[in-house]
């Protein structure tokens, strides 16, 4: 595609108080290049949240709810389990409003993400990978029994989910507002985006199919298995359906409370497992093809909606979700086959000239 216009903008007309008021309206992308013929795909791209995932909503919601409720005091420590995006955005919040923040991660994920957490000044507390959710999660609630410290609890806190009722739905409702949108596509981690979506979608958009997906050797949902929970909604076990996957920030060892709202009430009306592989085969695709860089979860969520897509009426309407950047991701396999060094083609096209060639 060509524009025959110099692109020009504007700016926001508005001045920001702080990073904190930049989260949310993220923007709704067409896809040009992989979509099939005959349908509109697009892909709501959460990593322009201010620290480049959808998390950045819950965190900043946990943190606002507590505040307003009393349950955070001023200075108070901040303490909870993520795979990295939530402790990201719980990171960036904490350090605009001035909250010391542990978090406790498993040491299977990306060390990109426990480098950031750090950058943003939080302590991260490292958990044994055999262990998995279940392990980095019992570790905060231990340290936050143990100091007193306030518990951001993302797998069970009615903030969660009430953030994308609020926010990520109503932009939705507000972007295909005279428009067709037949399929929405999205993975969990903790639940809240398609338990808050579904909230909205399911009265203002009836006709809309939500599409739920989640890693097909870890189907905890698929599986028909219920999860072993304690009182309070905590899981009080490992859930027996999981093994290890490669879609980090998907798919806990466990279903979160905030998720089983949504498979209580309906909240989806298909479930479509994918492939670890897929995820990362078609997050490379996304960004080769139309230059749109996401993780892969972005890319799995994607697999699924290409999935649809595929089968969809002719002029169907259909979105997918993307939680999160690809650069997230550069020590996983993601990554693995992107060389640092010079391939064979690049080495000719350097030597197609006399000048400036390494030795």
């Amino acid at each position: 595609m060509t524009s025959s216009t110099i692109r020009s903008t504007r700016g926001r007309g508005r001045l920001f108080d702080s990073i904190l008021d930049t989260v949310g309206d993220t923007p709704v992308i067409r896809i040009n290049n992989l979509a099939p013929e005959g349908v509109r795909l697009y892909v709501k791209a959460e990593f322009f949240n201010p620290a480049a995932s959808v998390k950045d909503r819950l965190a900043l919601n946990i943190i606002e709810a507590a505040e307003r409720s009393g349950k955070l005091k001023p200075g108070q420590t901040v303490v909870e389990a993520t795979s990295g995006n939530t402790g990201i955005g719980l990171a960036m919040v904490c350090a605009q409003k001035g909250y010391p923040l542990v978090i406790t991660m498993a040491e299977s994920f990306s060390v990109e993400r426990r480098r950031l957490m750090r950058l943003l000044g939080a302590k991260v507390i490292l958990t044994p990978r055999a262990q998995k959710a279940t392990g980095m999660y019992n570790k905060a609630v231990e340290l936050a029994e143990k100091n007193g410290w306030f518990l951001a609890r993302q797998f069970e806190t009615e903030a969660n989910a009430d953030i994308h009722e609020s926010t990520t739905a109503q932009e939705i409702l507000n972007d295909f507002a005279g428009d067709r949108l037949d399929y929405l596509v999205t993975g969990y981690g903790t639940g809240g985006t398609v338990t808050g979506l579904a909230r909205v979608l399911r009265k203002a958009r009836p006709e809309t199919r939500i599409v739920l997906t989640e890693p097909a050797n870890a189907a905890l949902v698929s599986s028909g298995i219920a999860q072993p929970r304690l009182e309070n909604g905590s899981p009080a076990s490992a859930h027996p359906a999981f093994e290890p996957h490669p879609i980090q920030g998907w798919t806990p060892d466990f279903i979160p409370l905030v998720l089983q709202e949504c498979l209580d009430n309906g909240g989806f009306d298909e479930m479509i497992p994918v492939a670890g592989a897929d995820g990362i085969a078609w997050a490379r695709k996304l960004a080769a093809q139309e230059g749109i860089l996401t993780g892969i979860s972005g890319g799995s969520t994607f697999a699924v909606a290409m999935q649809v897509a595929q089968r969809a009426e002719p002029g169907s309407v259909i979105l997918a979700m993307l939680p999160d950047t690809g650069e997230r991701y550069l020590s996983t396999p993601l990554f693995q086959d992107i060389a640092d060094d010079m391939d064979e083609e690049e080495r000719a096209l350097s030597l197609s000239t006399p000048g400036y060639q390494l030795g």
